[in-house]
């Protein structure tokens, strides 16, 4: 037999594996005299080499079931913080809007309400702040909620991007109260950008669904958390000074049975085993208050209209401000007191929300509001005739249209310098049954609209407060009267003459302050295509 001393051929496999273990050997190697250096040299066998020193000092806090830890914990508003406070140490409970974190520290926008305030948070030894915390902080995911205990800081220069300009807080513990998802579907600073004409300004827009489907982020926006604010004020106002007026505040049904104003725009409702309507307004009930002897009414509540109107400033559901009111002889008595009511809720908007304003026209064009004290009062004949000088007709029994409106806005605005105006004496054709028509002109009434920039913010009139007059207009309207009988059998004990309207809050906010959308000022608005959320 002959024995060949050439080397055999190795299989591929085989040396794959064998050098596979080859490197397998040298890592552990390397492994085992990084271990040897490290037990030589003192350190502890870690994965960081660094101490945390900030240990309990940053984190995600429990989830607060209300035990009663930290009750005794004061929280500073970061609307309060300022200059004076320099050096001294403050809990800050808000939402970090962004963070930027590089090498050794990290700064974030804090944000509450409409309140913003810079936060640094950096290394320091002396203040017991770490890598690790500075770190935490940068991770933290934009709009969550954190607890803040910081030092307030004077800063050099004015921190131009928050509404704290003068201070900034150094932060020495960073809490997690509530973590928000890391991707949203909205950023914040996107949806309160400026509405600017500048071409060198950022494009980037949410648009309007976007904004509506994700309403509770659009919400938190300075210009919305500024508009809500408002809002608020013009409820308060409304009911401070009707209130100081002697009026009494009243609370009607929004399901009845038969439609308040006539017509088909109403809701049906399943009501056991009949049928019911939502309330398209208050008006019936607050006639019935007046029968009462309460004298001077009014009502804050929701407002129903089945109107396929895909405007910029209708709505299917809206807040009504409702008001009623006896009068002696004549329904300008209360047309007056409406009048004048308007004109104190503008004044104490201009005087008492000056800085939601001002937040609101950082974002939106905001145009001050003119006004006159006391308001402007046309009649609809000459209403008729500024339109017919300005090219437009428009038939005497004939309602305006929104164009003509807007157009009278302009020519009212043009010649009186007011933004607010009364239009007296409409067309009896185009007002509810109920309405008192005028005694010396069979085709006129005794109501009237009211207008902000051109738009229609309040409807009213002399109601008809005799039972068989009543029924008469009524069945003019081909209203069921069995529906309404005890409506007019309230008329049938004795009511005294009595005026009142409506007004829509919504619109009263959105054009006040020159907005372009209702949508803008309802937090959550209903309209033909909305319902959600």
């Amino acid at each position: 037999m002959v024995v060949s001393d050439e080397p055999k051929p190795v299989a591929e496999g085989d040396a794959a594996s064998k050098k596979a273990a080859k490197k397998a050997a040298k890592a552990a190697e390397k492994q085992q005299k990084k271990a040897e250096y490290k037990a030589a040299s003192g350190q502890p066998q870690v994965e960081s080499q660094e101490a945390d020193f900030s240990e309990g000092r940053y984190g995600v806090l429990k989830l607060i079931q209300s035990t009663g830890e930290h009750r005794d914990r004061v929280y500073t508003d970061v609307k309060d913080l300022n200059v004076k406070m320099d050096g001294k140490s403050v809990w800050v409970r808000a939402r970090l809007q962004t963070s930027r974190a590089k090498g050794k520290q990290c700064f974030a926008v804090l944000r509450q309400n409409s309140s913003t305030v810079q936060l640094l948070v950096s290394v320091s030894e002396e203040r017991k702040v770490s890598k690790q915390l500075v770190k935490f902080t940068g991770n933290i995911t934009k709009e969550s909620i954190v607890d803040v205990f910081a030092t307030v800081a004077k800063t050099a220069a004015p921190v131009e991007a928050c509404s704290v300009r003068d201070v900034e807080l150094v932060g020495v513990e960073v809490w997690t109260v509530s973590a928000a998802r890391a991707q949203l579907p909205l950023q914040v600073e996107d949806a309160a950008r400026p509405e600017t004409d500048d071409p060198e300004a950022l494009k980037i827009r949410v648009n309007q669904d976007t904004r509506l489907d994700n309403r509770v982020l659009d919400l938190r926006t300075p210009a919305n958390q500024a508009i809500f604010r408002i809002e608020a004020g013009v409820c308060r106002l409304f009911r401070d000074i009707l209130t100081n007026r002697g009026f009494v505040e009243i609370h009607t049904p929004k399901i009845i049975s038969a439609a308040s104003e006539g017509g088909a725009n109403v809701f049906t409702v399943s009501y056991f085993k009949n049928s019911a309507y939502l309330a398209q307004s208050p008006q019936l009930y607050k006639q019935m208050a007046i029968a009462a002897d309460f004298d001077k009414v009014y009502t804050v509540g929701a407002v129903f209209r089945a109107e396929d109107s895909n405007t910029h400033r209708h709505l299917t559901e809206f807040v009504g401000l409702d008001l009623e009111m006896a009068f002696k002889h004549h329904y300008h008595e209360v047309l007056d007191t409406i009048g004048q009511t308007f004109t104190d809720i503008f004044r104490g908007l201009r005087d008492q929300y000056a800085t939601e304003i001002a937040t609101v026209g950082q974002q939106f064009k905001v145009e001050p509001f003119k006004f006159l004290d006391p308001p402007l009062r046309l009649e609809f004949p000459q209403a008729i005739q500024m339109l017919k000088e300005a090219g437009v007709t428009v038939g005497e029994e004939d309602d305006l249209s929104t164009p003509d409106e807007k157009l009278l806005g302009r020519l009212v605005r043009a010649k009186y310098d007011t933004d607010f105006y009364i239009l007296d004496k409409y067309p009896l054709a185009v007002r509810p049954f109920y309405t008192m028509p005028d005694p010396t002109n069979p085709k006129c009434s005794n109501s009237y609209d009211m207008f902000m920039r051109g738009e229609e913010i309040l409807s009213g009139a002399q109601r008809i407060h005799d039972p068989e007059f009543l029924t008469e207009r009524a069945k003019h309207h081909g209203i069921d009267i069995s529906k309404i009988a005890a409506y007019i059998e309230s008329f049938r004990l004795g009511c005294p003459p009595h005026a009142g309207g409506g007004i829509g809050m919504e619109r009263v906010v959105m054009l006040y302050l020159g907005l372009d959308n209702i949508r803008k000022t309802s937090m959550f608005p209903r309209d033909p295509k909305r319902v959600t959320p």
